[in-house]
This record gives structure tokens, C-alpha cells and sequence, in this order.
């Protein structure tokens, strides 16, 4: 997909290029062309990281490796992302300079309803986080075979080569899984599919434990010889309806049968010459991540003592999150004002109750009391971030999800494929929180067909030098981690530093800034609580952040895995 020169001058150059440099001087060529000097992938998983460049180093592109990428996690993060599961997809094609969003998102079944989680009573139920009601239709297969058709070089039988392996052969599983299966005990003893595959003898399974998955295999072999038809038709779509039913679901053939991956228009915007590129709806992020920057774009942010920077952000992220429970939902089934929300005009109407001495307090904004917000939230285990580039200028950032760990801790028999609890991400009761204490509104109610609202934000970054494709997991605080880190790249923070950014949040609801481990000192913590903010300070750190930077001045490429998880970040050429 490499750009060809079609101008007389581009021409000219060329030929100069041909004669004065050695055709093994791939570096020098690649400045010339303004290419990567290298490739990259940064995933959470060192073996799906190690898939992707094996892809590239065999002459593959960015789509390729995300094809083989995506597999693989599927296979070594279970309870993370997989084949039952949806995401979304920012590509950029260097050979037309455009980006597109791949909307994977799960659909609702069509036989959902706005209230099918609540009883008799009017209570929520947990039908729609454990079990197969929960699940939503799957994108990530479909996903696989769009790349392939429209952007991806190699066969499928190339790119999904490793994750088949990795699948039939097994590996070592590490301590991050056992922590995880642990958690997930309960629901996966629940499903007797599920404790075959991921417990061992009904059990966690010991360390050096080499988990094999070849029902996995065998689904991932019927996508690469059948596309679609492997598995949104024929054997396994009757297995994985079948099951569902008898399971107590709703799904039908005509779902899987009609499920589409869209392309949609991602949302733009700058702050402090910065280009930024993220996801659009059904994605939350893109919009609120602008609608905080714009807010700030006012400030000097540099100069702020602590306290002061941390207050001022901290009231952006609560006026955004409250316009994320009030109009977002899939704007193929509501009408969301988004070049509105993203606007300046709105951003300084949205600010100007901002007091820079006293905390807003979020209940002044709240048109009905009853909200039932968590308080108690719990690290985001639940979701998957990769960032690839090729030297051909090519890059993809991808956040894929099954939502909590392990999704809904159910596997239709005979399939292999763990099923994603994505339902709970509407709203299933109006006023309720979700699993991250997030609330939302008539715009994300349930409705057959339609795209549950999220947070999953893979971005680009474009400044005058630079260019940054990252994303990463963790619930209701992915967008608030994408912000932060845009504004550590804003003052040329490279590739580690914004991994390793110490993190905080707040989502409107629950009216608490949520702090990681050691981000503040006391001092700090003392003149946030004297301004009126509620603090919480998580147990544990938060967030897996996969970033690549390319240096487009100085032609060098870095990449760096968050250190609080077990990924790995690779380079080759």
C-alpha cells in the first residue's frame, strides 16, 4: 500500500534516489520517503506481540499483524478479549493519508428488550453480567475477515498461522491469569464448558499449568478457510445458538447472520498543535476525551501548582462524563448533537460554572436523585489494547473486549469461544450503574440491534514531529487514561513516560476523584479535600497502555508496554 509518485518532481527524485543510493541502504531510502525506519507492535501479551512482528518481518502490513495480534489474544488473554467478543479499530492508510474507525462493537440480540434484567419487581438482576443472556452478537470474527478482505496482503492462512498453533499446543500460563481465573472462580464453575477449558480439575490452575485450547483452534481454522460463514453461519453458528438457548440466551441465526462490521468516521480535533484522532460512537471516547481537552485548551497547564492542575482537570472529566450519561448512545439509533459537543462554543458554555477554589459538586447536576453508583470498582482486567506500525507508514491501535474478566464466564458447547458480557454495558434500568458505576440515559437504553455505549478509545496523536498510536484498557477510566497521557505528549513526553504516567480519574458519578496507589502526597491530597473533592484511592495500579511513537523528523520509531501488566513492546526492520 506504499504511495506511489505520480508528479514529474516526485519522479525526478526517485531516479536521483535509484542512482545515489545503494538499494541495501533500506535506512537512508526510508528517511527520503519519509517511511518508518522500523516496525512495531506494543500488546499486553509478549506472544501476541511476538505474532505480530513475525507478520511484518514476513512482508506483511500493520492490518496483517493486527489480524494475527488480535488471534492471539484471543488465545493467551481469555479473560481479556477474544472471538466472543467486539472492539473497535483505528487504521490509518498511508497509500490515501486517511483514518477509519473499524466499528467490531457487539449488537444486542433481536429478541432483546429494555427491561429483560429486571424481576418481577423491578430489580436488576444479574442476567446481564453472568451466563449466556448476558452475552452480546460478536464482532471480532467478523472483524478479522473485514481486515483481511480490505486492507490485510496475506492469507488468513498466514496471518492466524500462529494463534492456531498457539491455540492446539498450548502455553505456560502465567501468574496474571491465575489471579484472574481466581477472581472469575465462581462464574467459570458455573459453565461446564468454560471450567473444562480454563480450570483444571475444577480448580485454578497450578503455575506451569499449559493451557490447551483446541476446540479454539478449530474455530479460529473454520474463519480462515470459511470467513464469515466459519462462523457466523453453518456448524458453528447452530452450536453457538443452540447453546445459547439452552443456556437460557435469546440469541437466533438471524443474528449472527446479519451482523456487519461498520466503518464509521472517526472524531478529530487539536489541542496545543496537536492533531488527535479516537474513536467515535458507539465508543464514548473520542467525544469525551475532546470535550475535556477543549475545556482545558484555555489553561496553561504547566505553570499550575499540583493541586491546582489536578482540580482543574479533574472538574473537565466531571462535566464531560456528565454529558456522556445524558446524550451519548449508537447514533445509528439516536440522534447525538456530536459536532456540538466537541465544540469550543460548547466547551467554554460547559466550563464557565468552573470555580477554581471549590470542587463542583456532581448532584447539582443531576435531574434525577435516584442514582445508584457504585463506589467500589475494581481494576479494569476486562479489556485488551495493541498498537502496530509497518515501513510502509501503516498503523493500527486497537482496544478488543469481552468486558469483565472473563466476560460472562460462559462457553457454548463444542466451540471454545468464551462469550463477552457486553449487555451490561446499557443501560439496563434507568438510573442504575453498570459493573464500572457508570449511569447513562434513554440514549443507551436497550433496543434489538443496537450498539452498547463505551469507553474504549484507541487514538492517534499528530504534532509537528510526531505521531502517537496508543490506547489502553481499564473500564469507565480508559478515556481519563488516554487524556492524561495526551497531555504528557503535548509536553513531549516519549513512549515510556506515558505508559508509566501515574493516573487519576473521576466520572462524574461516583462523585470521587479515584486515585492509583503513591499519586499523590499528602500534602496534595489534603488541598483537594480543603477544595471539596471526595478522594478514594484505588488498591492497586490500573490500566495496561500499548503506545508506538513515530518520530517522523528524525525517522526513529519507539514503542513501550505499560510496566503493570505482562506485555511486550518489539521493533524489527
Amino acid at each position: 500500500m506504499r504511495r506511489l509518485f505520480t508528479v514529474s518532481l516526485a519522479l525526478v527524485c526517485t531516479l536521483w534516489c535509484t542512482q545515489c543510493v545503494s538499494p541495501q541502504d533500506t535506512e537512508h531510502q526510508a528517511s527520503l520517503k519519509n517511511l518508518p525506519r522500523k516496525y512495531a507492535v506494543a500488546s499486553a501479551h509478549p506472544l501476541a506481540t511476538q505474532a505480530g512482528l513475525e507478520i511484518l518481518k514476513q512482508g506483511g502490513n500493520a492490518f496483517d499483524a493486527a489480524i494475527a495480534v488480535t488471534a492471539s489474544l484471543a488465545v493467551v488473554e481469555p479473560y481479556a478479549s477474544g472471538l466472543g467478543g467486539g472492539g473497535f479499530y483505528l487504521l490509518h492508510l498511508a497509500d490515501t493519508n486517511q483514518n477509519v474507525m473499524l466499528d467490531a462493537r457487539e449488537t444486542a440480540p433481536l429478541a432483546a428488550s429494555r427491561e429483560m434484567y429486571l424481576n418481577e419487581t423491578g430489580e436488576v438482576t444479574e442476567g446481564s453480567i453472568q451466563g449466556a443472556l448476558a452475552a452480546g452478537i460478536p464482532g471480532i470474527p467478523a472483524a478479522i475477515v473485514h481486515l483481511s478482505d480490505h486492507y490485510a496482503r496475506m492469507p488468513l492462512h498466514t496471518s492466524l498461522q500462529s494463534a492456531i498453533q498457539l491455540a492446539r499446543e498450548g502455553f505456560v500460563i502465567d501468574e496474571r491469569y491465575r489471579k484472574l481465573a481466581k477472581a472469575a472462580f465462581k462464574k467459570l464453575s458455573t459453565s461446564t464448558e468454560a471450567a473444562k477449558i480454563f480450570l483444571h480439575q475444577n480448580q485454578v490452575p497450578d503455575k506451569n499449568f499449559v493451557l490447551q485450547q483446541p476446540e479454539l483452534a478449530n474455530a479460529l481454522r473454520k474463519i480462515r478457510d470459511h470467513g464469515l460463514a466459519g462462523f457466523y453461519q453453518g456448524v458453528m453458528a447452530e452450536r453457538l445458538v443452540t447453546s445459547v438457548q439452552n443456556a437460557g440466551g435469546i440469541w437466533q441465526k438471524q443474528d449472527l447472520l446479519q451482523y456487519k462490521v461498520k466503518e464509521r468516521k472517526p472524531i478529530t480535533g487539536h489541542y496545543q498543535g496537536i492533531d488527535i484522532i479516537s474513536a467515535t460512537l458507539p465508543s464514548s471516547g473520542g467525544i469525551v476525551l475532546m470535550q475535556i481537552l477543549n475545556m482545558l485548551s484555555e489553561y496553561d497547564l504547566l505553570p499550575m501548582q499540583e493541586t491546582q492542575r489536578v482540580h482543574l482537570i479533574v472538574e473537565a472529566m466531571r462535566r464531560a462524563y456528565r454529558d456522556r450519561a445524558n446524550y451519548l448512545g449508537d447514533s445509528d439509533f439516536v440522534k447525538v448533537p456530536i459536532e456540538i459537543l466537541i465544540s469550543r462554543k460548547y466547551a467554554k458554555q460547559n466550563f464557565s460554572d468552573f470555580n477554581s477554589k471549590v470542587a463542583t459538586t456532581s448532584s447539582v447536576y443531576l435531574q434525577n436523585g435516584n442514582i445508584e453508583a457504585q463506589t467500589n470498582l475494581e481494576e479494569g482486567k476486562d479489556t485488551t489494547h495493541f498498537s502496530i506500525i509497518d515501513q510502509e507508514g501503516n498503523y493500527v491501535a486497537a482496544t478488543l473486549s469481552i468486558n469483565y474478566y472473563f466476560g460472562s464466564g460462559f462457553v457454548p458447547e463444542g466451540t471454545g469461544i468464551l462469550l463477552n458480557n457486553e449487555m451490561d454495558d446499557f443501560v439496563v434500568k434507568p438510573g442504575h450503574a453498570n459493573l464500572w458505576g457508570l449511569v447513562g440515559s434513554e440514549a443507551n437504553a436497550i433496543e434489538p440491534g443496537k450498539r452498547m455505549l463505551s469507553s474504549m478509545s484507541p487514538t492517534f496523536l499528530i504534532d509537528n514531529q510526531r505521531t502517537a498510536i496508543f490506547g489502553t484498557p481499564g473500564g469507565s477510566r480508559i478515556i481519563s487514561m488516554v487524556m492524561l497521557s495526551t497531555l504528557a505528549f503535548a509536553q513531549d513526553a516519549d513512549a515510556r513516560t506515558m505508559v508509566t504516567l501515574p493516573r487519576y480519574h473521576h466520572q462524574f458519578l461516583p462523585d470521587q476523584i479515584q486515585y492509583e496507589v503513591n499519586r499523590f502526597n499528602e500534602t496534595t491530597l489534603a488541598a483537594l479535600m480543603n477544595m471539596g473533592h471526595s478522594l478514594q484511592k484505588m488498591d492497586r495500579k490500573y490500566g495496561n497502555m500499548q503506545v508506538v511513537i513515530w518520530d517522523r523528523l528524525n525517522n526513529t520509531v519507539t514503542a513501550a508496554s505499560d510496566p503493570r501488566g505482562i506485555g511486550r513492546a518489539g521493533l524489527g526492520e
